[in-house]
């Protein structure tokens, strides 16, 4: 990974405006699932994983 130090001045301020809208971005009001699967969130990637195989449908 390059250090910050070396990276050119667009890229910095990008990462630090990234970083601003990060802290300044609401949390999410998501209803609970019902009937869900009990664990991890089972989408990742576009994919569904059961039983650590992933299926893309």
């Amino acid at each position: 990974m390059t250090q910050p130090d070396t990276l050119p001045p667009a890229a910095r301020r990008a990462l630090q405006e990234a970083e601003a809208r990060r802290k300044a971005a609401a949390p999410l009001d998501l209803p609970t699932e019902l009937g869900g699967r009990d664990g991890p969130e089972p989408v990742r990637f576009g994919d569904w994983e059961r039983k650590g195989i992933a299926v893309d449908f």
